[in-house]
């Protein structure tokens, strides 16, 4: 039986809502520039409604998936390991992010589990363990929006759940913080952390960095000027969001789809369109839109002595070329103990959905020393 299934009624009503919508108008030429290009959201909400959810719904049973109840929480979990015969796997827990969900690692995880059948080294087989944080994807929703602190020592909890006390953390955007204070709070369990960005620039003297990160700080303001009125609506009132985007699938789609637009590789492979659709496929029947946008409001609130902390457990960053605020090595430097840096030729924000054989192969690479 798929691990999901989607009730015909709720099929239909997708279908009549998507095929009802009503479209606001748009300037001449607006493009992408006022956000998402209404032509294109046209085109996403056709397929859509066309999209074969029983198909969608059967597909997802490829990975092994369960539910593990921590904390009165029930947590969507995907728990693949390596093939028989590939040598000591280490585990690996990989962390997502915003707007996405364990969707951000699935493609990769065929290609760590067995990378003997891509072309890779056996030996660098892992155990991967890919949870959708609560209130994404089918892990429920906490009372209380929860931080990125409270999710790693929750992440840290799943792993020992699942029978694993040593075990590496490797994630992007709020799953580069998550992974981050994994290593933080828990140095003697985590191997090594792999992080795809290092956040935004956490304050510190302007006197006391380098020529390089002064201009990154200031890059990042420019780009919060910029492009952060959506994070703004996420710390602030995201409520009031949530009730337009739970209630509107096209609604949801020009949300979430103006992102994967905009902070994706656009001189790489991108992000296919069956892709998009299982992304606003399983926020639109989770319902859990609004619930993710909370966790913004949550993290905005972390004491700023938190961001202070120094990771001193091994680090390595893949800064891939379509990503949205890219460090300098030295700010890399000041914060982690920094074993490895690399700049893959192609991926964007979410490259292990856009470039899968590349991040799976950065993380091979990275890990290796500390199995």
């Amino acid at each position: 039986m798929p691990f999901v299934q989607v009730d015909p009624a709720d099929r239909a009503d997708l279908r009549r809502r998507l095929l009802a919508t009503r479209w606001p108008d748009a300037p001449e030429d607006a493009g992408w520039s006022l956000g998402t290009d209404l032509d294109h959201l046209r085109e996403v909400v056709r397929d859509w409604a066309a999209f074969d959810l029983e198909a969608w719904s059967a597909g997802l049973a490829r990975l092994p998936r369960r539910t593990v109840r921590l904390d009165a929480l029930d947590l969507h979990v995907v728990h693949a390991r390596a093939v028989p015969g590939a040598g000591p796997a280490l585990p690996l827990v990989l962390c997502h992010g915003w707007p996405d969900s364990s969707w951000r690692f699935e493609t990769v995880v065929p290609l760590l589990t067995d990378p003997g059948a891509h072309g890779a080294d056996p030996a660098d087989a892992f155990d991967v363990v890919v949870p959708d944080m609560p209130g994404f994807g089918w892990s429920q929703r906490p009372p209380v929006p929860l931080d990125s602190v409270a999710v790693a020592g929750l992440w840290a909890r799943l792993m020992t759940a699942l029978g694993y006390e040593r075990f590496g953390a490797a994630g992007g955007d709020i799953g580069s913080h998550v992974s981050r204070y994994l290593a933080l709070d828990h140095p003697d369990r985590v191997v090594a952390v792999h992080r795809t960005d290092a956040g935004v620039p956490v304050p510190v003297d302007p006197a006391a960095l380098t020529p390089a990160e002064r201009d990154w700080v200031a890059q990042a303001a420019a780009w919060g000027a910029a492009e952060g009125a959506y994070a703004a609506v996420h710390r602030t009132k995201p409520q009031s969001l949530a009730v337009g985007l739970t209630d509107s699938p096209a609604g949801l789609a020009a949300w979430l789809v103006e992102k994967l637009h905009a902070w994706s590789d656009p001189h790489g492979h991108g992000i296919g369109r069956d892709a998009v659709l299982d992304l606003l496929s399983r926020y639109w029947f989770t319902g859990t839109i609004g619930s993710s946008l909370r966790m913004d409001r949550a993290n905005a609130a972390i004491p700023a002595e938190q961001h202070a902390r120094r990771v001193e457990v091994p680090s390595g960053f893949s800064l891939f070329p379509g990503d949205l605020l890219r460090p300098p090595r030295a700010w890399l430097e000041r914060t982690t103990r920094l074993v490895r840096v690399t700049e893959p030729a192609r991926g964007g924000h979410f490259a292990p959905v856009e470039e899968p054989e590349l991040y799976a192969q950065e993380l091979r690479d990275f890990f290796r020393p500390y199995r």
